[in-house]
Order: structure tokens, then C-alpha cells, then sequence
């Protein structure tokens, strides 16, 4: 698989232009990878693309795949930046979630990772659980009081990043399941709305700034990976169900192993490509755009896509100004408070056909 990838990555040479800025091994399970094999596919990147020699490069895993051993595996590797799904410190929780880790363990691999020589580590959390999921001996007297703790533990590994995430039910996962017959409780929408307060209120007073809805950092800390592709920024996704952008078009690879083996080793890249008509490109933009603390760039539409945006959805702009979930600044059109936590209904009355 990896001689494969390194295979795709000269097929592709021609995908991207310029200097690459940030490289991420993330989806399924990266850290599978060894020392070598990491050091082999950063190779051929170098070889085939003009790196930055001060490039972010990203590593997401699980704290059960991070042994003090394999963190400092990683860090010669050449690996910089960990990004690291604890999701929760209550046992209870991580049981529920099935994960492979304990709290401790949680607490262990980011005090390793900061042994071994990462500063910059990013920690995933979970928001939203609902209380009555869970059938725990805890009386808490606050609805919020595991969050509470979740970030206190979190704050207290000093990272540079955390992500937070709303607990969402997939219909075709075991919650989906679980949801459909009645073991699990729907989400409380107005529960998750006031977890999600905390967490911004939390995390701003001890520092972090929310860059992205779901994303925060200390000064100068935020993922350039994630944020690049918040920003409309072209990007190259190379292995099995990897997705290409490259501003006009979507590319993506296909999941299965073994076909993805057979078509490289033709020198072929198994992959469906999607055209992006001009709205699908405004469309694009204003969904990941919107996110972002910079908002969405009406000069970026005027110039890219021909679109004067507070003209032609003058009625869906005023509605949303009259809501207060928007305003206006700099020519940029930015989420309020309140419009953050309707972020996704809002772009969608801004689409376009």
C-alpha cells in the first residue's frame, strides 16, 4: 500500500502547483504506518512537490496507538503536529463511544507526546452526549458538569489546538441502530446548543480562539491543514477514498484496497471526477467559508465567480441580518454568536442554483 501511494503521488505530479504547505496522514488508521514507511512517503512528496521546509505535517491517531515508543517513532519520522481523538476523560463516556482507550491512557500519551518533543498537539473532544444515554451511578447536579471536567483535563495538557465536535447519529452506525429501536435517546438539540456555549465560552477564557465553528486555538496555533481547506485552498488526497479539490473540480478515489492496488500498479489512479459548475463553486465556498472567523470574502465572489452576493440573496441577507445571525465587516460576511449555532441551515438559504 505504501509503495502505491508513493506510486499515486508521481501519477499525480501534476494535480497541485506551488509550494506545499501542510501534508496529513489522517483517515482510517495512520498510525499504522512505521518510521520508515512515513519517512518513505515524505520522501517521494519532497521528490515529486517543492515542500516547505517549515511545513505543518499532521498525524491524527488514537491514544491507544501512541505508545511512548511509537510518539517517538513519529517525531524522527518527521512527523510535527499530533492531532490526538481523546474525546472525553469520563469512563463512563468512553465506554459508551467503544473506545479502545481509558482516561488515563488519554492523560499518558499527551504527556509522552510533549516528552518525546511535540508542541503542537491538537485534542479532539465530544459534546452533546445525552444525559440519559448513559445509566452511571453519577449524580451530578449540573447537566454540564462532565464537559466541566472534560475541558479542566484538557486545559490542564496545555495543547495548542482542540477540536470539539457535536455527537451526531449516523443512521447506518451502531447509534444509528441503537437510535431506530429505542435504546438511545434523540439528541437534544437545545442540550447540545448549551453545551456548545460553554465550550466557546470556556475555551475563550482560558485563551483559545475560535477560528472555526468546531475548531479553537491558542496565538497562532490553528491547524493551516483544516484551514486551508476551510479557505477554499486546493488540495491533493492520495491513497484509497482519498478526495482531491482543486477549486473547479472534486476528485475521488476508490475505496476499495484491492482495486486501488490493481489500477496503481497500471500506472492508473482509480478515480471519479465532479466538475464544479459556477454555483457549485459559490456553493462550496459559502459552506466552508461561512465557518471560518474570516467569513465569507464578497470581493473573493465578486472577483472568482462574477456573484455580488449581497445583491443577488439581498432577500436571504436581510432576512439573516434582521435575525442577528449575521452582520457585515470589511466586505466580509461573518457568523454572530447566535448564527454559529445554525451555521449549516444558514448556508444552505444562501445556495444557489
Amino acid at each position: 500500500m505504501v509503495e502505491a501511494i508513493c506510486r499515486e503521488i508521481e501519477l499525480q505530479k501534476n494535480y497541485l502547483s506551488g509550494e506545499i504547505n501542510t501534508i496529513y496522514f489522517g483517515g482510517g488508521t495512520p498510525s499504522l504506518l512505521n518510521d520508515s514507511e512515513i519517512r518513505q512517503v515524505l520522501d517521494k512528496i519532497r521528490q515529486v512537490f517543492e515542500v516547505n521546509p517549515q511545513a505543518e505535517i499532521t498525524l491524527e491517531a488514537n491514544p491507544d496507538d501512541l505508545s511512548l515508543e511509537k510518539l517517538q517513532e513519529l517525531w524522527n519520522a518527521g512527523i510535527n503536529r499530533l492531532s490526538i481523538g481523546l474525546q472525553s476523560f469520563h469512563e463512563p463516556h468512553l465506554r459508551w463511544m467503544n473506545r479502545a482507550h481509558n482516561r488515563e491512557e488519554g492523560i499518558t500519551c499527551v504527556e509522552n507526546a510533549r516528552k518525546v518533543g511535540f508542541e503542537s498537539i491538537s485534542l479532539d473532544l465530544i459534546y452533546g452526549i445525552p444525559d440519559n444515554a448513559i445509566q452511571t451511578n453519577d449524580n451530578f447536579e449540573n447537566p454540564h458538569a462532565i464537559l466541566q471536567a472534560d475541558m479542566e483535563m484538557a486545559i490542564s495538557l496545555k495543547p495548542t489546538h482542540i477540536s470539539a465536535y457535536c455527537l451526531t447519529i449516523e443512521p447506518q452506525t451502531v447509534f444509528g441502530k441503537w437510535e431506530k429501536v429505542g435504546k438511545l435517546p434523540e439528541i437534544d438539540e437545545e442540550f447540545s446548543a448549551q453545551q456548545f456555549e460553554l465550550l466557546v465560552s470556556f475555551l475563550a477564557g482560558n485563551g483559545f480562539e475560535q477560528y472555526e465553528i468546531s475548531n479553537f486555538a491558542k496565538s497562532n496555533q490553528h491547524s493551516q491543514h483544516n484551514t486551508n481547506y476551510w479557505r477554499g485552498v486546493p488540495y491533493l488526497g492520495v491513497g484509497p477514498s482519498a478526495h482531491s479539490f482543486n477549486q473547479t473540480s472534486r476528485q475521488f478515489n476508490v475505496r476499495n484496497n484491492a482495486k486501488y492496488l490493481k489500477a496503481i500498479s497500471k500506472n492508473k489512479v482509480p478515480f471519479e471526477v465532479e466538475q464544479l459548475t459556477q454555483s457549485d463553486q459559490i456553493n462550496e465556498y459559502l459552506m466552508t467559508a461561512l465557518r471560518t472567523k474570516w467569513g465569507v470574502d464578497l470581493n473573493w465572489l465578486q472577483n472568482n465567480c462574477n456573484f455580488d452576493m449581497l445583491d443577488s440573496l439581498k432577500k436571504e441577507v436581510d432576512f439573516q441580518l434582521q435575525q442577528e445571525t449575521i452582520f457585515v465587516e470589511a466586505n466580509c460576511l461573518k457568523l454572530t454568536p447566535k448564527g454559529k449555532l445554525l451555521a449549516d441551515g444558514i448556508a444552505a438559504s444562501f445556495f444557489v442554483d
